[in-house]
């Protein structure tokens, strides 16, 4: 955990608490950042309070427009600004952005009361929690006694629901979030203490989908008066969120494609080149090249770039003959999912989905000509696949029963090869490795 966390604090603008503002009234972003409050009023910002986005998604554009104006003067009512401080009662709708975010960086201080409730709410998903933190709140049966920072509506025993110290300040005094969002990836610093590392945020309006893609930011208003200031944002771009995703290699990963050649690879490589550190099938070329090693179980984490109407895939526990789809254990697809021709497929063919067997949710990847961030793992009989820092498949094979036409006869596979399974198309991979899990079995 420290390895990961030192990669982190290097990667993600360390010089942002360089140039993080005093604590002396309303000032200029860091480098790198915007404010999303001015200091003066509520521009950028409109009241919406814990409502599924969901729901406001199936509105009409009427009713939308409607909620929309009731929630505001809703908000109007309990919200004010003070000396540059954005003040809220404790009570009415929650501030909400007006722009949506995705991958992000936020900074944010705020000052609360005892007894008070309260939380940021991320994507319109709740939440990183502010709470007294104090016996007398009355709240220790249920986690207060923990402190803030933690994502407390995940499931309880998941890692990050709770905060790992307790790093809130003494009542009266301004406390200091740092929150990393990549996916689902939540990494949280209260008062520059590391409280949440790396964890997975619920998707608390349906635990069985992942989180949404973006997502307006809310402030909760829950009972006590809360102030805030120092509102900054940064939006982190592709490059940037697959470093982050990348863990240190000390811990177990091992490259298996050296980036020159095909040193330890088998199959049809005269379908593939490398060039300057990148795997990419031929146009119109294609088979399935694999390592010469076997796995039982295993995690495997790389980046891939896809073409328009590009197509691949990731063959798993592949014996090495066939089509992987149907005798290996499985494939799983790498699709432009947006690509017009793609438009009628079955759900099962589709991005990160065990090929015509179990689908993968749809929504994550990057656009075409971006670098995704992937990770697979694979144990037993289960699969696990995590699309740019969002789990977009968690599955068991051994319970399928139903397949889209013929069988997979190999789907129950224990061991076998990995691998790339072309389909013509010029998809590209690069920083290939490997945890071998079987192997400290």
């Amino acid at each position: 955990m420290q390895a990961r966390h030192a990669i982190l604090v290097a990667l993600c603008l360390i010089t942002a608490f360089q140039s993080y503002p005093s604590p002396l009234g309303a000032a200029e972003p860091p480098a790198g950042f915007t404010a999303l409050f001015n200091g003066q009023n509520l521009d950028g910002w409109h009241g919406m309070g814990h409502f599924d986005p969901r729901k406001l998604a199936s509105m009409s554009d009427d009713e939308r427009a409607a909620k929309r104006a009731a929630d505001w003067q809703d908000a109007q009512a309990h919200w004010s600004v003070e000396n540059d401080e954005l003040v809220n009662d404790g009570h009415g709708a929650y501030l909400t952005t007006d722009k949506e975010y995705g991958d992000i960086e936020l900074l944010i201080d705020y000052k609360t009361v005892a007894k008070a409730d309260s939380g940021i709410y991320l994507r319109a998903t709740p939440q990183v929690q502010i709470w007294d933190f104090t016996e007398e709140g009355g709240k220790w049966n249920i986690g207060a006694d923990k402190g803030s920072g933690g994502l407390w509506n995940s499931s309880k025993g998941a890692p990050g629901k709770d905060p790992l110290v307790l790093a809130d300040k003494p009542f009266g005094e301004w406390n200091k979030f740092r929150i990393l969002q990549v996916g689902e990836r939540t990494t949280v610093y209260l008062n520059d203490k590391l409280v949440v590392d790396n964890a997975r945020m619920e998707n608390f309006w349906d635990r069985k989908s992942p989180l949404f893609a973006k997502g307006p930011i809310q402030l909760q208003t829950h009972g006590g008066e809360i102030r805030w200031r120092n509102i900054f944002i940064r939006e982190i771009g592709a490059e940037e969120a697959n470093t982050i995703l990348a863990r240190n290699a000390a811990d177990g990963f091992e490259s298996v494609f050296n980036g020159k050649d095909f040193s330890g690879w088998a199959g049809p490589i005269e379908n593939y080149d490398v060039d300057q550190g990148v795997i990419r099938c031929k146009p119109g070329k294609g088979g399935t090249i694999h390592t010469e090693k076997e796995y039982t179980d295993f995690v495997v984490r790389f980046q891939f770039k896809l073409p328009p109407g590009g197509n691949n895939g990731l063959a798993i526990r592949y014996p090495g003959t066939g089509d992987t789809a149907y005798k290996g254990m499985c494939e799983l697809q790498i699709l432009d999912n947006d690509a017009p021709k793609y438009a009628k497929l079955d759900q099962r063919q589709y991005h990160g989905s065990a090929y015509g067997m179990v689908a993968a949710h749809r929504g994550y990847l990057r656009p075409t000509g971006e670098w995704n961030f992937q990770q697979v793992t694979v144990q037993g009989s289960t699969i696990k696949v995590e699309l740019n820092g969002t789990e977009i498949l968690n599955t068991d094979l051994s319970t399928v029963t139903e397949f889209m036409g013929k069988p997979v006869t190999g789907k129950d596979r224990t061991s076998g090869y990995f691998g790339f399974a072309g389909h013509s198309d010029p998809v590209e991979f690069r920083d290939v490795q490997i945890l071998d899990l079987g192997a400290k079995n």
